[in-house]
């Protein structure tokens, strides 16, 4: 067998359907041994929790081919680990932590084919979630559960080049004080999508959340972790108890301090503050860093000095060592890169 017949190069970033998927059902206090299916299509009672409550969360990662040969997934015991915090905090059982990290090789070995080939910039995106599957009318948690892994081939998030985003801040709260913001819940992600809509149609990219207790800190956007760096060239994330801890954004800090020797900073970041940033980049699985030219607040624009041309050089440089490094051009920190047999 050899790679789909598929243009990798121009694929978008776009649901394909892929051949398997890991399923596996929490009945009875225990889960299943969980396998392979075929099917794509998931067939609930009218009256599940999912639908009526909302009793979702999820995770996304990536395979990918790298550049000898291997095929490998980027840091999955996180994601597990995360994966598990968000299942508690809905009240739904966590799926095991090694039992995740075995049905990602699962689904990935199934869709070999699907893995685009190096160079490509396509990868092969997967998408764990778990979900209430049985009936529930009060307002309780589901007695059943079931959990399950798709993969489907992306290519590069921004088409056309990587370009500087200008965001609005929003009139919105992204997440509640002592919320499920530190969560990957699907509320999360639903309850933002007015606000996403309504930035695209004001011609912004994306949203700037302030924190919703004082509306004076940076927080995060709908999908994304902030990452701002200094005019001397040091690294500052945002600290808060309702960010969602990003595994990408913990992953380039580690980049910053370890392979290039900055000084990073990991706490709270006042708006006022965002003026005098050098530069500043969004953190997640999708683009890694997507640089942030302009930010306006209520027509106030704020227009960082990197430009709205390229990414500014601290951040191309974090960008191009973290993907070096996922894709096999640098070595990795042991225990990052997790090799499909």
């Amino acid at each position: 067998m050899g790679k789909k017949d598929i243009d990798w190069e121009h694929i978008g970033f776009n649901y394909i359907q892929t051949d398997k998927r890991y399923v596996s059902n929490f009945k009875d206090g225990a889960w299943d041994e969980g396998g392979l299916t075929s099917d794509a299509n998931v067939v609930l009672n009218e009256c599940a929790g999912v639908f009526q409550y909302a009793q979702t969360c999820f995770e996304g990662l990536k395979a990918y081919e790298t550049v000898d040969g291997r095929v490998v997934v980027f840091r999955p015991d996180l994601n597990a680990q995360r994966m598990a915090d968000s299942a508690r905090r809905l009240e739904m059982p966590a799926f095991p932590e090694d039992r995740f990290i075995e049905a990602v090789r699962e689904t990935v070995k199934a869709n070999i084919d699907f893995v685009p080939p190096y160079g490509s910039e396509a990868t092969l995106y997967l998408r764990p979630y778990m979900i209430a599957s049985s009936p529930v009318i009060g307002v309780k948690p589901a007695d059943e559960y079931q959990f399950r892994i798709f993969g489907t081939p992306v290519g590069p998030y921004f088409t056309g080049g990587i370009k500087p985003l200008t965001l609005k801040v929003s009139d919105f709260d992204r997440a509640a004080p002592h919320g499920t913001g530190n969560v990957k819940a699907g509320l999360n992600y639903a309850m933002s999508l007015h606000a996403i809509v309504t930035a695209h149609e004001e011609g912004y990219d994306e949203n700037l959340y302030l924190d919703p207790q004082t509306r004076t800190f940076v927080e995060e956007t709908g999908g994304a972790n902030f990452l701002f760096v200094t005019k001397d060239g040091t690294v500052v994330t945002p600290k808060s108890d309702s960010i969602l801890p990003s595994i990408t954004r913990r992953s380039l800090v580690h980049v910053a301090k370890e392979y290039l020797g900055l000084e990073v900073e990991e706490r709270e970041v006042l708006f006022d503050e965002v003026k005098d940033f050098a530069e500043c980049g969004l953190c997640g699985t999708a683009a890694v860093i997507s640089p942030v030219g302009k930010i306006v607040d209520h027509g106030k624009e704020i227009c960082l000095p990197s430009g709205m041309d390229e990414m500014g050089p601290v951040t191309k440089k974090l960008y191009e060592t973290l993907t070096g490094i996922q894709m096999g051009r640098i070595e990795a920190p042991k225990g990052w890169i997790y090799t499909v047999d």
